[in-house]
């Protein structure tokens, strides 16, 4: 079912326009759950329009295995989508900074808040992200460290490659996740892929993984899938950030998801006029490589690789 939960008149005769598919099951029989998958909060993040493709396939070939509430929230950046900008158009804002908005504030604010009350009241729900066009993700769950507690468990039962519990930084206040969890929606962060881009692997495993959940919570009943077994750091885990020493391109030697071992080549700044290797990226522990970078011109400073050192993982 296509609901509309937000509507505002543009300039030039056009209208901004939110819609959600709802999914209940065919006897009103619920199980008193009730999920939201949310994508497109970013324009340049597509990964999600493809889970969410999935997903509405399955719930669409199987309604009578439906028993809660299942919202699908494709778009809730259609401006940043059409015109592939990662942020809100025309205000130059990042949406998942502007949470929980107001209706009294300008436009992206008003989109936070009409998303805000559309998803208060669900159960749970999952935030599903790419990353820019510049880093490829292993698929990964972020759990800041103050909700650790509820959270972990709940990704454990996704099967997804990792699951990174995090220090919140301030900035982490104005987010979807951190709005959503404040108000009682258990809200789990999917980060995957690279920007601009769709990778059917990891949609398909993540559709997989979310089915489980929905069947582990009784919202929908299915035979659960074989998953695969989460890396997952402590409250005490170290991830290590390997950026730029200079400017130049970068020429990678390893493949993200790997285990790399301490003083392992990761890769190499190479200057293409002097025909010249300026550094060469060496790992600074044993560990998963979980981050790689995607956009090989790069700067002093820019982020190249990030690590989890194994010595302080577990295995769940």
């Amino acid at each position: 079912m296509i609901e509309e939960f937000f509507n505002m008149k543009l300039p030039v005769d056009e209208h901004l326009i939110l819609k959600r598919n709802r999914f209940l099951p065919p006897t009103q029989e619920l199980s008193g759950k009730r999920i939201s998958i949310v994508t497109g909060i970013h324009g340049d993040e597509i990964e999600g329009q493809y889970v969410c493709y999935l997903l509405a396939k399955w719930l669409n070939e199987n309604p009578d295995k439906i028993k809660g509430i299942i919202d699908i929230y494709p778009a809730m950046n259609p401006m940043g989508i059409d015109s592939i900008t990662r942020s809100f158009p025309f205000y130059d804002v990042d949406l998942n900074r502007t949470f929980p908005g107001n209706i009294s504030e300008f436009l992206p604010g008003q989109v936070a808040n009409a998303i805000v009350e559309a998803i208060k009241g669900s159960d749970y729900a999952i935030d599903i992200h790419s990353s820019n066009i510049f880093l490829r993700e292993l698929p990964q769950v972020r759990i800041s460290k103050s909700n650790a507690k509820e959270l972990v468990p709940l990704a454990k039962k996704m099967g997804i490659d990792f699951i990174w519990v995090h220090d919140a930084v301030t900035v982490l206040e104005s987010t979807f996740s951190h709005t959503m969890n404040t108000l009682g929606t258990k809200t789990l962060v999917v980060e995957m892929g690279v920007g601009m881009r769709i990778t059917k692997e990891y949609g398909e495993n993540l559709t997989e993984g979310i089915l489980n959940l929905m069947t582990l919570l009784n919202i929908i009943d299915r035979p659960l899938s074989p998953t695969k077994s989460a890396f997952a750091s402590t409250i005490n885990s170290e991830v290590h950030f390997i950026n730029s020493p200079c400017a130049g391109v970068f020429i990678p030697t390893l493949e993200h998801n790997v285990e790399v071992k301490k003083g392992e080549k990761l890769g190499m700044i190479i200057d293409p006029l002097l025909g010249e290797i300026s550094a060469t990226l060496l790992s600074p522990c044993n560990g998963l490589l979980f981050t790689i970078r995607e956009y090989p011109v790069v700067y002093e400073g820019s982020l190249i690789a990030r690590i989890l050192e194994d010595n302080k993982e577990e295995k769940v």
